[in-house]
């Protein structure tokens, strides 16, 4: 457990989107305040448990392409939620055992469940930490046991910079990050947008602007900018579903109900 950290940390009275989306996920590792708040988010945008499991495929997807195809050895994923089936470090090891993960989230509860999980691996850490402070993340000690930084790394980002207000410079927390890795390095991560479904994106986000972490929708040319100069990887920064798929690709109906774009980018050099 992080230093300092007790159980009085946790805040059951406040729903928090990680439980949230364990709630969208079907999982059990929430509070009666998530579910409220999941439901209201439901009745505005009935799609978005459907979007959950879109991205959650998404990320499972884009870990088999990094340590397959890519050949990444080593994994950072900052909001990574509540730890469930097909998590980052299984699916890694499918494909390469030993594959080395950091796991980073703000909420206490998740740090608790992924403590629980992780305590049998050596190839894995999890940090207390927030997005919005890199640098505790880059410096930790629990990184900073696992992770090579001469070496590429995986930064993965994945349905949180949508929680990550203008005002609070988004564009430079991640290049922070980015900056930090070193050439054949990569970032994917996925973000809510309101370029599909806007009005009923717009009621999503206000429920949450309302019950928990503000969000933040954005633009395709917004989201792809966080990729700041690095190489996109085909077929680029898309809907969720079209991202690689291992199956047929979902019709125009459905797709416009895909309000989340994911993409993967390299570091060139």
């Amino acid at each position: 457990m992080e230093p300092g950290f007790s159980p009085s940390d946790i805040d059951t009275s406040r729903p928090h989107p990680a439980r949230m989306y364990d709630f969208y996920l079907g999982g059990k590792d929430n509070y009666p305040v998530d579910r409220e708040a999941a439901r209201q988010v439901l009745r505005a945008a009935p799609e978005g448990r459907d979007i959950a499991r879109a991205n959650r495929a998404f990320l499972q997807r884009l870990v088999r392409f990094l340590v397959g195809k890519a050949g990444i050895r080593q994994i950072i994923d900052i909001g990574t939620g509540i730890p469930g089936a097909g998590n980052v470090h299984e699916v890694a090891a499918e494909i390469a055992p030993g594959t080395r993960v950091v796991y980073a989230d703000n909420d206490p509860i998740v740090h608790v469940h992924a403590n629980a999980l992780l305590t049998s691996s050596g190839s894995t850490r999890i940090v207390l930490a927030d997005l919005r402070e890199p640098g505790k993340i880059l410096t930790h000690p629990k990184t900073r046991d696992l992770i090579d930084f001469s070496q590429p790394v995986a930064l993965l980002l994945v349905a949180i910079l949508h929680f990550i207000a203008d005002d609070e410079d988004p564009a430079g927390l991640v290049a922070a990050l980015r900056d930090a890795l070193p050439p054949g390095s990569y970032l994917g991560l996925s973000h809510a947008t309101n370029d599909f479904h806007t009005e009923t994106a717009a009621v999503a986000a206000a429920v949450y602007n309302k019950a928990t972490s503000s969000a933040t929708l954005r633009s395709h040319a917004q989201i792809a900018a966080f990729f700041g100069d690095w190489d996109v990887v085909d077929p680029g920064l898309v809907q969720v579903p079209l991202w690689r798929p291992d199956g047929p690709p979902p019709g125009p109906r459905e797709l416009r109900r895909m309000w989340i774009y994911g993409g993967v980018a390299r570091h060139p050099g």
